[in-house]
């Protein structure tokens, strides 16, 4: 068995604001309340990996992980995956943006599988994921949307 979860939102700015700040890694913990800090390993091109850190856990468990990221700015698509997989035998994500009527949609699938050695089943963390990306993603929305805001009242000129 594998899991496999996809969730989105659309979030009511344009898509060039959605993408700029959601592929800008280095400010990953100001978008998402779960990373305590990125770190830029190595950029190849439209690649790079990189080490997220989580806040500890409620039993005060740092995670931390590598993954690879690939951004198709043309094709509006991110791959990615975890290089050190931890508990997971493998995790693959793909982010994919929209331009729809009031926005931009941002869907985000992942699949992957936990290790039979792991200390929870592919259907907790399916689970566990689709709880987590809500918040995720309503978090960022609001965030992109206020930056929005705050660039359209300051493209007014003053009276």
């Amino acid at each position: 068995m594998s899991g496999h979860t996809e969730n989105e939102i659309t979030i009511a700015a344009p898509l060039d604001l959605v993408w700029d700040m959601t592929n800008d890694l280095e400010n990953w913990p100001q978008l998402f309340s779960e990373y305590a800090a990125v770190e830029v390993m190595k950029r190849e091109g439209q690649k790079t990996t990189f080490r997220l850190t989580m806040h500890p856990d409620d039993n005060g468990k740092v995670w931390s992980w590598v993954s690879e990221r690939t951004t198709d700015r043309q094709g509006l698509n991110v791959r990615a995956r975890r290089v050190e997989p931890g508990p997971f035998q493998h995790m693959d994500i793909r982010w994919e943006y929209s331009e729809v009527p009031g926005g931009t949609r941002m869907h985000w699938r992942q699949d992957f599988a936990m290790r039979p050695d792991a200390p929870v089943d592919d259907a907790w963390m399916t689970d566990n994921i689709n709880r987590n990306s809500r918040v995720q993603l309503e978090l960022i929305r609001d965030k992109i949307e206020q930056r929005d805001r705050e660039r359209r009242s300051a493209a007014v000129p003053a009276n």
